[in-house]
């Protein structure tokens, strides 16, 4: 009797464990027709490409649906972390042709061939970093954070070494005090971002 009792029990157990493993199954599937697969803000970039009619999704490329976004998030970490990668790279790179751009303005003219090659070297690391960063997927969640903190540190000067990135290749030709001080601008803003989110 008790053994009949016992099995009885682990019967009744395995049953409603059953039932209860579906009834969360079909609360999961009912909630994923309502689960945001999109932030509700996203860089003006991230909306071109990935949004809700983004070009991905109006050209069946990447319609928005729950497995492409898990493949669009795993895209955004390697973007990002390309991104970082090359941020080290091209902060390198600046501080190399800190040094040559130096020299170069202290009268070293044979240089000139060399700071302007190591000038492209720049602008390819840095601007393709940037595209990384522009043009990744969006995350899941982008919730507004209150207060100052390293990403939005991060954010503000890439907009000040973006703008003197721009500034400083449109002077490069034309006015070499403008050339020198939006290079400057830009140094100083670029490593100050890279320590910011490092730190």
């Amino acid at each position: 009797m008790k053994r009949f009792l016992f099995i009885f029990i682990l019967f009744s157990i395995a049953i409603n464990y059953s039932q209860e493993k579906e009834d969360l199954f079909s609360l999961i599937s009912e909630e994923q027709n309502q689960i945001e697969l999109l932030p509700e803000r996203m860089v003006f970039t991230q909306s071109l490409l990935w949004g809700k009619n983004g070009l991905f999704r109006k050209t069946g490329i990447s319609p928005l649906n729950i497995e492409n976004r898990e493949k669009e998030l795993k895209i955004r970490k390697t973007m990002l972390t390309a991104h970082q990668v090359l941020g080290y790279v091209t902060l390198a790179s600046m501080v190399a042709q800190g040094i040559i751009g130096g020299k170069l303005y202290n009268g070293q003219d044979d240089l000139y061939n060399t700071h302007k090659t190591m000038g492209n070297i720049v602008n390819v690391g840095y601007f393709t970093g940037a595209g990384l960063s522009l043009f990744a997927p969006p995350p899941l969640i982008n919730k507004k954070v209150k207060g100052f903190n390293s990403i939005k540190a991060h954010k503000i000067l890439a907009t000040i070494h973006f703008s003197s990135m721009v500034a400083t290749n449109y002077y490069k030709d034309k006015n070499k005090d403008n050339h020198k001080a939006a290079a400057y601008t830009a140094f100083a803003s670029y490593a100050t971002a890279v320590l910011v989110i490092k730190f």
